[in-house]
């Protein structure tokens, strides 16, 4: 009999392609990991994987394997979620992932609403770009929130995964209070900003692109921005006087003082926020009422005044 634990480890080793991407991933150690795989070696009384001093890869019996266990973790996934719908009341543990904003910004709401469920217990956690598609195919959460800035994303992820949209989250300026551009009567003109402090993530941020983007439609060689870790970082320097910028509007969801948001006339850089799960996970109702409340947070937060 294959055990089902072996076989997440096989599915695992397929996606990272070495024993130690998938040890990191699942917080096993590389010989942990090697030893449960040779296990399921003898198990399955064929070879699958090539070992070599250095490296190792799946054989073609451990690629059909690999395909199987994932149809395999699927349908047991989905099985318990058809036992868990018998229960009216949501329970047990829901771990959601999210981008850093989506976390601040959805948190209080999320802890409003889920607050209701005794016994549902509730994990938030903050991830970094890119990861939350994964963890959630992997089994590592039940959802994750992510922002996409391609419009491709959803296409091109697995189909056990479903996708929920939940708002567009437009780029917006963002000033100190005293800054001449933050009053409202004042038309935004980028051009006449091109000259000041700029302030962005690190390149190959989607953030620091968006920006980038944007300088570029006034023409002629853009300022260099300073860069900073963190768009709450960069939010804070501004209050304090030292640069101007531009951030995805979900960003002021906290509420920063000392600045003045602005919104961006003609300007169509936006990301989409989507929440991520499983296709057997969606009839859970522990899960189900999570999405419900985030669809909630995401329809509510209200980061930046109208008449900005």
């Amino acid at each position: 009999m294959l055990e089902l634990r072996r076989l997440r480890l096989l599915a695992e080793f397929a996606r990272r392609g070495s024993i130690a991407a998938t040890a990191a991933a699942l917080g096993y150690t590389p010989s942990a990991v090697s030893q449960q795989l040779a296990a399921l070696e003898r198990q399955a009384r064929v070879p699958l994987l090539d070992r070599t001093a250095r490296s190792a890869e799946l054989t073609d019996a451990g690629r059909r394997l690999a395909a199987r266990a994932e149809e395999i973790l699927s349908l047991v996934e989905t099985a318990e979620a058809e036992l868990s719908a018998q229960a009216d009341t949501p329970t047990g543990r829901v771990v959601v992932t999210a981008f850093p904003t989506a976390a601040v910004a959805f948190a209080p709401a999320l802890a409003r609403s889920l607050g209701e469920h005794p016994g549902l217990a509730f994990v938030l956690r903050q991830t970094r770009p890119g990861d939350g598609v994964r963890q959630v195919q992997n089994g590592e959460v039940d959802i994750a929130l992510i922002d996409d800035w391609t419009g491709k994303v959803p296409d091109q992820s697995p189909a056990v995964l479903e996708f929920f949209h939940l708002r567009r989250d437009p780029l917006v300026l963002v000033v100190p209070a005293a800054h001449p551009m933050s009053d409202p009567g004042r038309p935004v003109e980028l051009q006449r900003l091109r000259e000041e402090p700029w302030m962005a993530a690190p390149p190959g941020e989607p953030s620091r692109q968006a920006v980038e983007r944007l300088l570029d439609t006034v023409g002629g060689a853009r300022p260099v921005p300073w860069e900073f870790e963190g768009l709450h970082t960069i939010l804070s320097l501004v209050a304090r006087g030292i640069g101007i910028t531009a951030v995805p509007a979900l960003a002021l969801a906290a509420g920063d003082r000392g600045v003045a948001v602005r919104r961006i006339p003609e300007c169509t850089l936006a990301r989409e926020v989507y929440a991520v799960t499983r296709r057997a996970s969606v009839r859970r109702p522990s899960v189900a009422v999570t999405l419900r409340a985030i669809y909630a947070a995401a329809r509510d937060v209200q980061p930046v005044p109208p008449e900005s």
